[in-house]
């Protein structure tokens, strides 16, 4: 019986939760760098003219606060450097699009659905930080005191 638990828990297989951040940051960065971020940066001429205004500040200036997002975001949750503030500069890209471009709506023409799930995993990351295989990890992480870290 154990064994037939440890099967369908699929236990043989190893659990790392560092690498599991780590794919889940290369797949939301890649795919909003590739598939949005460099698209709108190389037609930003073509866009400008007629890309959303959410907040009423221009389509040239909300269009490249998107890219901002888009691209410096991505690029900085790819690397694992300031993964935080990458996945924050996601989040207020991708929420922006789903409340205010997509109304809140899930389902059918014109829907947030992409948007929503991509912010989903924004704030997954923010939340947990970018795990043990990014550059935060190995450089930026504050130095522990190692008199802080003994029991008393």
């Amino acid at each position: 019986m154990r064994t037939l638990l440890r099967i369908l828990r699929l236990e043989f297989f190893p659990m790392c939760p560092d690498a599991g951040l780590l794919v889940l940051r290369l797949w939301l960065g890649l795919t909003l760098l590739i598939l949005h971020g460099s698209t709108k940066l190389a037609n930003f001429g073509a866009m400008s003219e007629k890309f959303a205004d959410p907040l009423g500040i221009g389509t040239k200036a909300s269009l490249s606060l998107a890219i901002f997002g888009e691209v410096v975001g991505s690029i900085m949750l790819i690397l694992g450097l300031f993964t935080r503030l990458g996945a924050l500069s996601c989040m207020i890209t991708m929420g922006v699009a789903f409340l205010f471009v997509h109304k809140l709506v899930l389902k059918g023409p014109g829907n947030g659905e992409l948007a929503f799930i991509y912010l989903a995993g924004f704030v997954t990351i923010f939340v947990a930080g970018p795990g043990r295989f990014a550059i935060d990890a190995r450089c930026c992480r504050p130095k522990v005191d190692a008199a802080e870290s003994k029991p008393s």
